[in-house]
């Protein structure tokens, strides 16, 4: 386990990850698979429960469901090595798109991990950037608001 995430994370530093766009207010759509974008998805797969425990409670207060995080929804935006090439402390950034039911968008959130050897995934930093628009929920799924409007 600890050499498939060494390897999963050299092979994306080394296939070139993209810039982070700052301006980005959805996930990049991609139309070709590629080995860069499923080592994305394997990495994101490794992270997705402990993402899932995390804006769990950042959205309690919001929501009366937990919110569901789809891999496709999530957008590596950075991925750096701390201590040099080769050097297996890694720290990556996140966007992250929650949704509820039929796909219906909560917000939108930033998370960076840092990953080493054990392998060890430890959350860093979580920034909350944008709550549910009640305006985007359909009448039948109004319920799932904690403040209806």
């Amino acid at each position: 386990m600890k050499l498939l995430l060494s390897v999963l994370i050299a092979a994306l530093l080394l296939l070139g990850q993209l810039a982070p766009d700052a301006g980005a207010a959805a996930p990049e759509k991609h139309y070709q698979d590629t080995k860069e974008l499923q080592l994305q998805d394997m990495l994101v797969l490794y992270l997705l429960p402990d993402m899932q425990r995390q804006l769990a409670g950042v959205y309690a207060d919001k929501l009366t469901a937990l919110p569901d995080i789809y891999p496709y929804f999530v957008d590596i935006d950075h991925i750096e090595h701390v201590n040099g090439f080769r050097g297996f402390v890694f720290v990556l950034t996140l966007h992250v798109y929650p949704t509820v039911g039929p796909h219906i968008s909560v917000g939108e959130d930033l998370m960076t991990y840092q990953i080493s050897a054990g392998p060890t995934a430890k959350l860093a930093k979580l920034v909350h950037l944008k709550d549910p628009d009640p305006s985007a929920f359909p009448p039948n799924y109004k319920d799932l608001l904690r403040h209806r409007q």
